[in-house]
């Protein structure tokens, strides 16, 4: 075989890995708040600043690009990425939002998470353990 042959299915292979892993919304342990679908779309865009219990929302992302983030933005956000990023660069240019945190990858966002009863953040669901409590998986 040759090189550009391996490093084709090699590539295939991760993207077939990739696009079936499962996605975990996560928040702090303590967190015992009412937490779906909706609320999560509006925390991470900015249109509710805390969760129903009345507890402030810190919304934690992944990094932009990142294929977990896409899947975020296509499975809870109901946008592509580009969509997501047009929608904060109009809030932000107009005064109105500041975009959630951004973190580089699934033990940066469980550790932050962990370390903040208000935070929300997603991570592959291979990664959680009991530092962090599941509230939506897809």
């Amino acid at each position: 075989m040759n090189t550009r042959f391996k490093l084709f299915i090699v590539t295939l292979l991760f993207a077939v890995t990739t696009a079936a892993a499962e996605t975990a919304v996560i928040v702090h342990p303590s967190n015992s708040a009412s937490i779906d679908r909706d609320a999560i779309n509006k925390i991470f865009l900015g249109k509710s600043q805390s969760f129903s219990d009345g507890t402030g929302a810190t919304p934690i992302n992944q990094k932009d690009g990142s294929p977990i983030r896409s899947a975020f933005d296509k499975n809870v956000l109901d946008k592509t990425s580009s969509q997501v990023k047009a929608y904060w660069s109009k809030l932000m240019f107009t005064g109105k939002g500041t975009p959630p945190e951004e973190q580089a990858g699934d033990a940066a966002v469980k550790t932050a998470v962990a370390g903040d009863s208000g935070a929300i953040g997603y991570i592959d669901a291979s990664q959680v353990d009991d530092s962090v409590k599941v509230v939506l998986s897809f």
